[in-house]
Parts: C-alpha cells; sequence; structure tokens
C-alpha cells in the first residue's frame, strides 16, 4: 500500500469529522461564488472538525477571496479547501536534519504520558539506522520500567544500542553519561526518550529543565533537535501541550502520532496556524514505516477526503 493510501485510511475519522462538519452548507454547492452567511457556517463547521478558531478564520478567508470558475460543485469546493490547509500547512514541512558536524547531533523527544515517545524513539532509529546512520537510544524515561523495557525491544530490533539506568534514577545523570558513551562510540545519533509529564506539573517540568541543563555541560548547543510528541487523539488539548514545552524545552519542532485512532487530526492545522514550528513526522500505525515525513499537500488532500494525483 502506498502511503498516500496508508495516510488516507489512517485520516479516515478525521477526514469524516470533516465532511460532516461541513455537510450542512451543500446549499451553497451550484453557486457562481460563496456568500458571506455560507462563509460564516464554513468557518463554524472548520472549527467543529479541530482546525482552531484562527486557522477556521483565515481559510474562509481564503475561500471568500478565491476566484471560483463556473459553478462551486462539491468537489471543487473540497479541492480548492485542501489547497487553501495545505498553504497554512506547507511552511510547517520540515524533516529532521541531521548535521553530522555534531558528535553525536542529540534528539530530544518530550510529551506527556502516553503520547507515544518511545515508540517514536525506536521508528526513528529504525529509519535512521536504514540510511547508515550509527544509532544509540538512552532511555532517559526512569519513571517507568515499562518504558525501558520498551526502548530495549526497540533496540534488539533494530539492533540499536540502548543507554539505560536503574528505575527512580536521575534522568539528567543518564543523559550526560549517554552522551559520553555516544562520543566514546563515535556514534552520529543520539535519540533521547524522557518521561512524559504533565504539562501542569511543575516538579516535572523542573526536571526536564535540569535534563537540558546537565546535557548543556557537554555540548552547549544540545539538543540539537528539542521535539514533542504529540498524539493525535488529544484534539484542542495539543495546544496547551505545546505552549508548556515550549517555554520548557525550547522546542524546535513536533511529530504527531495515532492520526489513525483519531478524529481530531484536523488539530495539527490550529498547531501549525498558532506555532509555525516544523511538522517532522506523522504516524499512522504500528508499524517502522508507518511514521513518515509530514507532507503538506498530501495531507490536507488526506484530511478533506479527496485524491492527490502527485502521491507516489
Amino acid at each position: 500500500m502506498s502511503w498516500f493510501k496508508k495516510l488516507t485510511s489512517g485520516l479516515k475519522k478525521s477526514s469524516q469529522k470533516v465532511a460532516d462538519s461541513l455537510g450542512g452548507i451543500s446549499r451553497l454547492f451550484g453557486k457562481q461564488k460563496i456568500d458571506a452567511s455560507s462563509l460564516e457556517e464554513i468557518e463554524d463547521a472548520l472549527i467543529m472538525a479541530d482546525l482552531g478558531v484562527t486557522a477556521a478564520s483565515d481559510i474562509a478567508e481564503m475561500l471568500k477571496n478565491h476566484k471560483w470558475q463556473g459553478e462551486v460543485s462539491e468537489d471543487l469546493f473540497r479541492s480548492v479547501l485542501a489547497e487553501k490547509l495545505a498553504e497554512i500547512l506547507k511552511i510547517c514541512e520540515k524533516p529532521i536534519e541531521i548535521n553530522n558536524q555534531n558528535q553525536p547531533h542529540i534528539i530530544l523527544l518530550v510529551g506527556v504520558n502516553g503520547s507515544g515517545k518511545t515508540t517514536t524513539a525506536g521508528k526513528l532509529a529504525a529509519q535512521f539506522q536504514k540510511q547508515g546512520k550509527r544509532v544509540m537510544l538512552a532511555a532517559a524515561d526512569t519513571f517507568r520500567a515499562a518504558a525501558i523495557e520498551q526502548l530495549k525491544g526497540w533496540g534488539m530490533r533494530t539492533d540499536t544500542t540502548v543507554i539505560s539506568g536503574e528505575r527512580g534514577g536521575d534522568a539528567a545523570a543518564l543523559a550526560y553519561r549517554a552522551i559520553e558513551q555516544a562520543r566514546e562510540e563515535q556514534a552520529d545519533i543520539l535519540i533521547i526518550d524522557t518521561a512524559g509529564r504533565l504539562q501542569n506539573r511543575t516538579e516535572l517540568m523542573d526536571e526536564l529543565e535540569k535534563i537540558i541543563r546537565v546535557m548543556k555541560k557537554l555540548d552547549e548547543n544540545a539538543p540539537h533537535d528539542s521535539i514533542i510528541v504529540l498524539d493525535g487523539t488529544v484534539g484542542q488539548n495539543a495546544l496547551s501541550q505545546m505552549r508548556a514545552f515550549l517555554q520548557t524545552a525550547g522546542l524546535t519542532g513536533l511529530i504527531m502520532t495515532k492520526l489513525d485512532g483519531s478524529a481530531k487530526g484536523g488539530v495539527l492545522v490550529a498547531l501549525a496556524r498558532e506555532f509555525q514550528l516544523p511538522v517532522h513526522m506523522i504516524g499512522v500505525g504500528e508499524g517502522a514505516d508507518d511514521l513518515q515525513a509530514f507532507r503538506a499537500e498530501e495531507f490536507a488532500h488526506a484530511l478533506v477526503g479527496i485524491d492527490y494525483p502527485a502521491a507516489e
């Protein structure tokens, strides 16, 4: 199955929610343009589809200014909507770029409990290994024994060294040791998995700041990527998570997982519009290949539920 088909299938619940939200405005079809009252309804529908108030307002304005050719059919409307969504998302389309000058290039994964950080760490390791990179993983989630075991499982599957410590140990000390070991073994990339932490738990956020502070003693530019892993099922809560972790972890990008289990994939548009932070990858399944580079036009077409001709 091609990635676009997998993405379309994974976003089925989200695209259905968009379709259901827009369902009440079918009377606008057959006209030569979209009138003001229809635009208000479109805006409301997009908010209901989790695109957020600002993005919905922007898209409604774009649709108002669009030069419609002939009658507005449902297919044409969907096609133009996908085009406008892609315009908002395009500026956030950016893969993770590994700088070979960094020895190693350090990727820190952060986020709340259950967002998929550990699985994402393993999938990234698998993909970088395939590219011929020497990768190491660090299990800095010292709260959860299951996280350490899970990461070790990915290590075995991908033939990747996993640096871990005792449950309940000092996560910052482990991160420090991981960087030292990665340097000794001349790793290209070190991926550090951290414990899930709620954005309103000050002591946990303080610990995250400590991890970053300690890393900077070895490399003032570390981490080279500070990536938040967001669960696609949380909807608008993703926005408050982003705000909290931006403050604490100096985020450089995001990865969104579990979009295949969500009707709230539209929140990625809200995140792109509000934060304009690079969206590196999106996940629509359990396998290592189900995490792929984010492509704005493909995502926009899948979200609206129409084919994307240029998809491979």
